[in-house]
């Protein structure tokens, strides 16, 4: 079967679908193909995710892409319209709050709020004294202060956001196909078709690759070496009994574990010490994590965690970048027609709303228009040259 499009998105978990969307929005006789192995999106960094959003960056171009993605989460069915199916997102908006362990950290966190300020993000810094009474169920000892958004800031229906772009993109007329690409004909400085596994052929005038932690497969088509890889993430569901707090922060705490409310329970995690790339198929949670590592933290910061039941874990990979963290964005300068979104390292989720949009923008006219995205753009990366982001959960 051979067939053709205006655009062929790889990937049709929340970034692709984005893409999608606003493909169709911004010019309704675009043809919009979209290939996407698993349409259950169990393995799906977008369905494994913890679902947060957040202004408190420390570069300015995500902090942008925030502010815009939480009005549009705040205001989703108004966004898509009726075709999205999905009328509300359940935004709880709890802020994060980040403790700093040192006055060099606390510094830091009161220029970054500045700079966030200046971008439209509500960050404040609260000293310990302003933490203790807020928090009163915290041990508060070891931090100076915390920066905390107090609106804009919070988590959401992961899939709810996934369904409405893909549910308004297909009502647009965007084609989603249950298939893989598994090469790319090119030559010339151009992409021309790709191969499915099923036997098919699709015929592009652009390609965009929104293929998660399989991206490195895809540029390895080109011929291309990309620094992204998949690093595991175990999160545990848990119950404690003598810890409900359900109106608290996603606590970001200095010493190496996050938490959050979920109802009256709690979604925790941390990064592993010993952090590094896993086989692309190891979904297994590393259990002992919460025994050695996250238990005893959550205790100490607060006593309550004395008696804790872990009611579910599951584990997700991050898309890791492993030149700065920071997503990689646009049209690859070794291929005219070919453009990227990958390397989110875990904030694909909260970013969706505009790479979609600067994406389709960039199809569609030519340049970042809305936001200038350039920052974030390929060539840094084939050239070597990181734009760091030091606010990486």
């Amino acid at each position: 079967m051979h067939r053709n499009a205006d655009v062929l998105v790889i990937g049709g978990a929340v970034t692709g679908a984005s893409v999608a969307f606003w493909l169709t929005r911004m010019d309704p006789s675009c043809r919009v193909v979209v290939v996407e192995p698993d349409p259950s999106y169990a393995r799906a960094a977008t369905a494994l995710s913890v679902a947060s959003i957040r202004s408190q960056f420390s570069n300015p171009v995500n902090v942008q892409m925030s502010r815009f993605g939480i009005d549009f989460i705040r205001d989703f069915a108004d966004c898509v319209g009726q075709a999205g199916a999905v009328p509300d997102l359940g935004l709880v908006e709890n802020g994060y709050l980040f403790l700093a362990g040192t006055e060099a950290g606390a510094a830091t966190a009161r220029d970054l709020a500045e700079m966030q300020r200046g971008l439209g993000a509500g960050t404040e810094v609260l000293q310990r004294a302003e933490l203790e009474a807020r928090y009163p169920w915290m041990a508060l000892d070891d931090v100076v202060a915390g920066s905390f958004g107090p609106r804009d800031e919070g988590w959401f229906d992961n899939m709810g956001l996934l369904n409405g772009f893909r549910n308004a993109a297909r009502a647009a007329g965007a084609e989603f196909l249950t298939d893989r690409v598994t090469g790319l004909d090119h030559g010339q400085g151009r992409v021309r078709a790709a191969s499915l596994a099923s036997g098919a052929r699709i015929a592009a005038g652009e390609v965009v690759c929104c293929a998660g932690t399989r991206a490195p497969d895809i540029l390895r088509m080109l011929g291309e070496d990309w620094p992204v890889e998949a690093r595991k993430r175990s999160v545990f569901l848990i119950d404690a009994p003598n810890a409900r707090h359900p109106d608290a922060p996603l606590v970001i705490d200095h010493r190496g574990v996050y938490l959050r409310p979920e109802q009256d329970r709690w979604i925790t995690a941390t990064v592993p010490v010993e952090d590094g790339p896993c086989e692309i198929d190891d979904f297994e949670p590393d259990l002992h994590l919460f025994e050695d590592r996250i238990w005893p933290l959550l205790y100490a910061r607060a006593p309550g965690f004395d008696a804790v039941k872990v009611i579910r874990a599951w584990a997700g990979h991050y898309d890791f970048n492993r030149l700065d963290q920071n997503a990689i964005l646009g049209r690859h300068p070794g291929w005219a027609n070919f453009l990227v979104a990958s390397g989110f390292s875990g904030h694909g989720l909260q970013q969706a709303p505009a790479v979609g949009r600067g994406l389709a923008e960039l199809i569609l006219t030519g340049g970042w228009q809305s936001l200038d995205l350039s920052p974030l753009g390929v060539e840094r990366v084939l050239e070597g040259r990181p734009v760091p982001e030091r606010g990486i959960v």
